[in-house]
């Protein structure tokens, strides 16, 4: 690599680690921004961006130039996907519960209890239907380019939670998706949605009680010091799309978009390869801090998976019988 990409990928990386964008583009460069929500480093998607940008700027260098925003200081998620389509932006992860308006499909990955493990939800992802399902974005004008996979969620509030009644009658954090309001209200609890950056606020002021999220979004955005422990329920799968816009891809030469392509897919490659590193350490983390993580029984966690269930047959037709059946039976 000459000494000017290696240069400018540790002034990326350096820019990245501070929390901050960096237009690591010539004169004459295409802009390629990638708009994120969380943070730029010691999470599983900021590691992963960081990379891409990397790379991109160290072996398309004349051609394209990388910015990394993250902490939602460019778009929120739901933002990001219209500036995409506007062509205000040209890369962006948002998780699968982003994608209401644009495909139903997508919610499969969002159903609570489905995949067993990271393994298998991995496998799934990388097969036939996980492909097929990337592509339903296309008619929207968004081109998936890859599922970057961040673990599962777990839930806390500001009391112990181990069979679901000890959920009801509270209000918790979600995204702004059909399925997760539908999943919190099998509970017999209240969702409302709020934006990542600010849900340690709205633990901290009483606005909700409690809160869903991978360990990584736990910690790095400090939720477990302001709530009752944390409950290891591994109740649904976080995984984010990589997503970007049909007119950006076609807008670039074949050349360079066939190199981008590939950069892309060792990223993903490298991202799927490391994010339970960074699962296991942030879990580490607060476990270390003090905060006490609760196990579930195989009896309470039955009782978790029953309260749920009613959640598939509401959204099974829209989100494809057939590709559910194919999940179950390699989850198995």
């Amino acid at each position: 690599m000459k000494l000017r990409h290696v240069l400018a990928a540790l002034a990326v990386a350096s820019a990245l680690q501070a929390g901050g964008a960096l237009a690591a583009c010539d004169e004459g460069e295409k802009v390629v921004r990638f708009s994120h929500v969380v943070a730029a480093d010691g999470h599983p998607k900021g590691a992963a961006a960081a990379y891409l940008a990397e790379r991109v700027t160290a072996e398309l260098d004349g051609a394209l130039g990388m910015e990394v925003h993250p902490d939602s200081s460019l778009y929120e998620d739901d933002e990001a996907l219209e500036a995409l389509r506007a062509g205000n932006l040209e890369l962006a992860a948002p998780s699968t519960a982003r994608f209401d308006a644009y495909t139903s499909r997508l919610r499969l990955f969002d159903l609570p209890f489905l995949f067993r493990d990271e393994a298998r939800l991995q496998k799934f992802a990388a097969g036939e239907i996980g492909r097929e399902i990337l592509g339903s974005l296309e008619e929207s004008g968004l081109v998936g380019l890859d599922y970057w996979l961040a673990g599962f969620k777990q839930f806390s509030a500001d009391r112990p939670l181990l069979v679901p009644s000890d959920a009801a009658g509270l209000t918790f954090r979600i995204q702004d998706a059909v399925l997760s309001r539908a999943m919190i209200e099998s509970l017999g609890a209240t969702p409302k949605v709020i934006p990542l950056g600010k849900v340690r606020a709205a633990l901290e002021a009483g606005e909700v009680n409690g809160q869903e999220n991978s360990w990584s979004n736990i910690f790095t955005q400090g939720l477990h010091e302001v709530q009752d422990g944390i409950t290891e329920t591994n109740h649904q799968a976080f995984v984010y799309v990589l997503v970007t816009s049909r007119a950006f891809l076609d807008g670039l030469a074949p050349d360079v978009r066939d190199r981008f392509l590939e950069l892309v897919e060792d990223a993903t490659r490298h991202a799927n390869e490391r994010f339970g590193e960074f699962e296991t350490g942030n879990r580490d983390a607060i476990l270390a801090s003090g905060v006490e993580i609760r196990q579930l029984s195989s009896e309470q966690r039955s009782e978790w998976i029953k309260a749920m269930r009613p959640v598939w047959d509401r959204f099974a037709e829209e989100i494809g019988r057939q590709a559910i059946a194919r999940a179950e039976a390699e989850s198995e």
